[in-house]
């Protein structure tokens, strides 16, 4: 076990500025658990409009004041931090979408079913950023195992990039169906009813089960993707808060558009395989001083660029073959796959 030698001079964070970010973050979280859940109803363009723009300018806003404060160094790192969980975000739209379209979710009730899935993203994520900033801070060579993780996860990405996750086939979902007794039909937004003097589980619950399978996967994957780009916890916190917050209006904005970003599994392959191999550097850097590091601001630009492009190649190939479809992609090969079309 060896302790992390090249440990860079890291920001001060007070307490105060710790309990005023997770302040914030959980006012626009109550307002979004208001607007989504407790208002149950189908969501328009324009709301979503409206409510995507209003969390993205929030999320713009507090990187400005992070380096106004701090310092730009760390405010690249926030921005570099929230570009990288936000693309990753799409992807779990996608999933979303998989998962309302199979379990044939209300659309009254789909606000109540993002919200619930990022209430829990993210508790999730602040409990693995906890577990891996204190590994990466004990041990160096947790650089590289999250690196060559990264890699992998982006080898098999590209590998399965014209398929998508089985839904169904979620150990929990299986699970949750194999031991509670589930009715075929929904109940308004109940999770469980009482039928012929037996309680049983609603879709609506076992969507849920789903919903939380999904997050637990995701950030598996997003948490070592955002230290690839910042070690500071506090920056890789209000990234990954950020990002997920407005999810459920970028939901409904992004809906239609989903299925035209044909390459969205190869260009988040290329980012998380970027991020792994800058990992994979800084790990060697600490090791062996002449190996070469890759900087924040060329990470930032390097995954802007590999954004830019695959979302303007997707939407050129969709208005080429109207026929191509966009996948999720899957990190292994699923029973359901389907051949894509040739040249996607």
């Amino acid at each position: 076990m060896e302790a992390n030698p090249s440990k860079e001079v890291s920001v001060e964070v007070t307490g105060a500025a710790w309990a005023v970010t997770i302040g914030v973050i959980l006012a626009l979280l109550a307002l979004d658990l208001a607007v989504g859940a407790l208002r149950p109803h189908a969501v328009g363009f324009k709301e979503a409009t409206v409510w995507s723009v209003f969390y993205i300018g929030i999320a713009i806003a507090f990187g400005v004041v992070l380096g106004s404060l701090a310092g730009w160094q760390y405010g690249t790192e926030y921005f570099a931090g929230y570009l990288v969980e936000k693309s990753l975000s799409v992807d779990n739209l996608f999933v979303f979408v998989i998962i309302m379209t199979t379990f044939a979710v209300p659309a009254e009730h789909q606000q109540k079913v993002l919200t619930f899935g990022i209430v829990l993203a993210l508790i999730m994520r602040a409990a693995f950023i906890a577990v891996g900033a204190a590994l990466l801070n004990l041990f160096s060579f947790m650089f590289l195992v999250f690196g060559l993780l990264l890699i992998w996860t982006a080898v098999q990405l590209f590998r399965h990039r014209n398929e998508d996750p089985d839904v169904e086939d979620n150990a929990l979902v299986r699970a949750t169906k194999r031991v509670l007794p589930t009715t075929s039909e929904y109940h308004g937004g109940k999770l469980t009813v009482r039928l012929d003097g037996k309680r049983v589980v609603t879709p609506l619950f076992v969507v849920l089960i789903a919903i939380g399978g999904t997050d637990l996967l995701f950030a598996l994957d997003s948490i070592p993707a955002v230290f690839g780009v910042t070690q500071e916890a506090f920056i890789v916190f209000a990234a990954n808060a950020f990002a997920l917050l407005g999810l459920r209006a970028l939901y409904f904005l992004v809906q239609g558009l989903l299925d035209r970003l044909v390459y969205l599994s190869t260009g988040l392959a290329l980012v998380l395989a970027f991020i792994g191999l800058k990992l994979v550097l800084h790990w060697a850097h600490t090791i062996w001083h002449s190996a070469p590091q890759i900087s924040t601001p060329v990470s930032l630009v390097v995954i802007g660029v590999i954004l830019t492009i695959t979302t303007v190649a997707s939407l050129a190939k969709s208005r080429r073959d109207p026929s191509a479809k966009a996948h999720a992609g899957s990190l292994r090969a699923t029973s359901s796959r389907e051949d894509e079309p040739s040249g996607s």
